[in-house]
């Protein structure tokens, strides 16, 4: 990195800050202590206002200010940013609507001739579940739940919430709980919680939430609790399954919603997943066989339900020989 862009990336990384330290500009840029002295004397110099905090365990704070100018994208970083908003128009994204506003922005900032290489760029660039015959059949209108921004918002700030879930109109029903992620899985929106009423992990579609907020109660367990009893789910999984490079592409085309595939090898060559199936639920295990036939001959059990283990060999067995 050259010298100048590092100093604009150091000015801008504690522009965002009230304090730091120089070890922490150290970590950040990977650079020495002398040099991050460097830096910060020459950003001093160019009037930055920052004041020295002496003592152990001291360091600079960063008055209020506006010293920075606006934002100037090389050519380059304006293709980056306006290629993945191509690549992500047909995906269910969180505040979507504000997306068309940041594309026109960046529009405004760019030249003619930066203006001209991104509409081809548009026409050139195709990407899953575009339709080239139609390609604004479904731009801007898979947008997510709209439940799911509320629940970010809520998220970020605390993660006990009150969810009200209503699985059929007209029978909502009130969840105390703890939220562990949200996600799209199989072009739906989910979100994994800890339920304290029922003391179970639940994934739960974002649409069939109502009016989120964040709890009032008192939580039951601590964080590092709940945790600990997820790890605990996954040690006792009766299902655990490696993939190979073509399980895993045909995971990540389509999985049960909840279940987490862990990378295990180089390049993604190589992962893993457990899950915790009910032997006594038919269907879902008739599911799962067909599922895991789909995912390859790559497949390797580690552990495997009995039942689950002859439905998949009388799906094998029924298979007409060629």
């Amino acid at each position: 990195m050259k010298k100048t862009e590092r100093v604009n990336l150091v000015m801008r990384f504690i522009n965002n800050r009230a304090h730091f330290t120089i070890a922490e500009i150290q970590r950040e840029f990977k650079i020495s202590r002398a040099t991050a002295i460097r830096d910060i004397n020459e950003i001093q110099a160019m009037g930055f206002p920052l004041t020295t905090e002496l003592g152990r365990g001291g360091g600079y704070n960063v008055l209020p200010n506006q010293y920075l100018p606006a934002v100037r994208f090389t050519p380059e970083e304006l293709k980056a940013i306006f290629i993945s908003f191509i690549a992500s128009k047909n995906s269910q994204l969180p505040y979507l609507q504000n997306r068309r506003s940041i594309t026109e922005k960046l529009i405004g900032i760019a030249s003619q001739s930066q203006q001209d290489e991104l509409i081809e760029l548009n026409n050139i660039l195709l990407f899953e579940n575009t339709n080239p015959a139609n390609p604004h059949l479904l731009e801007l209108d898979d947008a997510a739940p709209e439940e799911l921004n509320q629940l970010i918002t809520l998220a970020v700030r605390d993660k006990h919430l009150r969810l009200t879930y209503e699985l059929s109109p007209g029978w909502p029903q009130l969840m105390d709980v703890y939220l562990l992620h949200t996600f799209n899985s199989n072009a739906q929106w989910l979100v994994e919680v800890y339920d304290f009423d029922t003391d179970e992990f639940r994934y739960l579609p974002v649409e069939m939430l109502r009016d989120s907020a964040i709890s009032e109660q008192e939580m039951k367990l601590s964080e590092q609790e709940i945790l600990n009893k997820k790890r605990l789910v996954a040690r006792e999984a009766n299902l655990v399954v490696k993939l190979d490079a073509t399980g895993i592409l045909r995971f990540k085309r389509m999985h049960p919603p909840g279940i987490i595939l862990s990378l295990t090898g180089m390049f993604q060559s190589s992962g893993i997943f457990n899950v915790q199936l009910d032997v006594t639920d038919e269907e879902t295990l008739a599911y799962y066989a067909d599922w895991l036939l789909f995912l390859g001959r790559g497949v390797k059990f580690e552990r495997i339900p009995n039942e689950l283990r002859v439905i998949l060999q009388e799906r094998l067995g029924a298979m007409p020989a060629f």
